[in-house]
């Protein structure tokens, strides 16, 4: 079945870096666009970056904009979210998704969660000094 499995996350100091890594399983990855999305406490779950099935479309929340990279390789069915220059306010559980169909969401649809059908445990990413 479709799993997706997140990691990279932990503690960091405000200035620092981290990757996140999304491990695809039970589907070819080639054929699909990854979404990350994040969630602070108290707060609703976000779009942080979407990255094409092919890796040459990506989209980034204005907030992450510069700081944040996503990319993928396809051989080892993972996607990754280089985060740099990392804030108090990047705080949260950060989630990968897949919709239900091949493809990506378009850049008008792709920040909104009802898109996506599958979704990782998630992975918690704390800022702070």
């Amino acid at each position: 079945q479709v799993q997706l499995m997140e990691s990279g996350g932990g503690l960091v100091q405000p200035g620092g870096s981290l990757r996140l890594s999304c491990a695809a399983s039970g589907f070819t990855l080639d054929y699909y666009g990854i979404t990350w999305f994040r969630q602070a406490p108290g707060k609703q779950r976000e779009a942080v970056s979407q990255i094409s099935s092919s890796g040459t479309t990506t989209y980034y929340a204005d907030s992450v904009k510069g700081r944040f990279t996503i990319s993928r390789d396809n051989a080892k069915n993972t996607v990754y979210l280089q985060m740099n220059s990392l804030k108090p306010d990047d705080t949260a559980d950060y989630y990968c998704a897949r919709r239900r169909g091949t493809g990506s969401a378009s850049v008008s649809r792709w920040w909104n969660p009802t898109e996506y059908a599958y979704w990782g445990q998630g992975t918690q990413v704390t800022v702070s000094s």
